[in-house]
């Protein structure tokens, strides 16, 4: 579904060389989206949180995304490429894309084109926003935050060994590190961006990047945007950056995430849109009657420990693509996994609870015991996130569930009234930090 929003790939000829580009929205400014290290404009339309990103910036943008020379699917093999051969690639887009004036946007490596082209080229930079960017790529007596050569050299060892695996999260994006959609889909995003030997080339080409020289030189309006905890460029570049260009606007975010998407993603799009439109945007949120689903596998803890790291994690794979592929048999929409279990909604109760059931007999011929909970109420959609009384509700009522338990409130009961679906009372409850005693069911099934 994510693929068929892409929009359409062109090409722009930047001497002999052809960059790749695409274009979304209509809005009343332009935005180059300049990404760092390396990218692939059709594999980032493949996941959901790069394409969120994309969403929330072409909704008040024509947003132009291109691929550096080098990656992805503009040419590749194209040698060691210096920061203003990039320039006239940025050109080059501009020009094909019908933009005399743009703000550029650039995150981590890719700040450092953006500022050069902004100081060299104002008449056709109308904002500069940067995002987890830095002014140096190595260590120094007067730059005392960046990696040494000794620790890059480590990094381009680890690139070398692991390039094509799941890539590992814990500096780019610590708050995703258990995500596997996450880490397998940035693997195949980083294999398609460039070869082994590219990525390590352009790795080592961006710790000789040095662009303090120019900062005072760029004279256009700036956002500087960084996340204290920053684990991969230290909060001290950014603020190194805000503090040398006149003007420039600093904003802290909280958060530890370098990759854009990460995190609390709309906290620093609602920044940039307020920055460059001059108005912050009011959350966006939906208010929808669903039936929540919480699945919870039983002593996960002590199963991993008695299988070991390897066997675990490949029958917790397991478990997951069963799960998905029941809620996409009944009709369910997964909302988020939770490690060992998964939070899911549904339209309606019935299918919801023979979907709970249908996990829990898959777990069940995996070795696992699988409990679950539903609960039927209003909820508040908001982005990718849900929240709400329902969900509250829904978790609560999981902790009263054993293994092998499918758990409904009273309220789902009498929902499914008529549906053939089997339920036992297992009595009246109070659940923590929600008011009354509440009548819990088991389905039978």
């Amino acid at each position: 579904m994510l693929a068929a929003m892409r929009p359409s790939t062109r090409y722009a000829r930047s001497g002999e060389l052809s960059i790749a580009y695409q274009v979304i929205g209509d809005g009343p400014l332009d935005i180059i989206y300049v990404p760092g290290w390396v990218s692939n404009l059709d594999y980032a339309w493949q996941f959901p949180k790069m394409v969120h990103v994309f969403e929330r910036l072409s909704a008040f943008s024509r947003l132009i995304l291109f691929d550096k020379r080098g990656t992805g699917l503009s040419d590749r093999n194209v040698g060691f490429p210096t920061l203003e051969e990039r320039m006239q690639d940025v050109q080059a887009v501009m020009d094909a894309a019908g933009s005399r004036r743009a703000a550029l946007m650039g995150t981590s490596e890719g700040g450092n084109l953006c500022m050069l082209f902004a100081a060299t080229y104002p008449e056709r930079t109308g904002a500069l926003v940067l995002n987890g960017s830095f002014a140096k790529g190595l260590w120094s007596e007067d730059y005392p935050w960046a990696k040494t050569r000794d620790e890059v050299e480590e990094e381009i060892a680890i690139i070398a060994r692991d390039w094509g695996g799941p890539f590992d999260l814990s500096n780019a994006a610590p708050s995703h590190v258990d995500d596997r959609e996450a880490r397998e889909w940035l693997a195949a995003y980083l294999r398609n961006s460039a070869s082994p030997q590219d990525a390590i080339s352009l790795w080592r080409w961006n710790t000789e990047i040095d662009v303090r020289g120019i900062l005072s030189a760029i004279h256009v309006p700036t956002l500087v945007l960084h996340r204290t905890g920053d684990r991969w460029v230290k909060v001290e570049e950014g603020r190194f950056v805000a503090d040398h260009i006149r003007g420039a606007k600093w904003v802290e975010l909280p958060g530890d995430d370098h990759l854009i998407w990460a995190g609390d993603a709309d906290r620093t799009l609602d920044e940039i849109e307020e920055f460059l439109t001059g108005i912050r945007p009011r959350p966006a949120s939906e208010r929808v009657l669903l039936t929540v689903l919480f699945t919870d596998i039983v002593g996960s803890t002590s199963v991993a420990a008695e299988l070991g790291d390897t066997h675990w994690k490949d029958l917790l794979r397991r478990h997951d693509d069963a799960v998905r592929m029941e809620l996409a048999r009944f009709g369910g929409s997964e909302v988020k996994t939770m490690g060992d279990g998964f939070l899911a909604t549904f339209q309606g109760p019935s299918r919801a609870i023979l979907c709970a059931c249908a996990i829990r007999d898959r777990a069940a011929a995996l070795g696992l015991a699988i409990r679950a909970a539903l609960h039927t109420g209003e909820c508040e959609k908001s982005g990718n996130d849900l929240s709400g009384i329902a969900v509250h509700l829904a978790s609560r009522l999981l902790d009263h569930a054993g293994p092998g338990d499918v758990l409904v409130s009273g309220t789902v009961k009498d929902l499914v009234v008529g549906s053939g679906v089997a339920l036992e009372a297992r009595g009246e409850t109070e659940l923590r930090d929600v008011p009354g005693r509440w009548q819990i069911y088991a389905a039978t099934i």
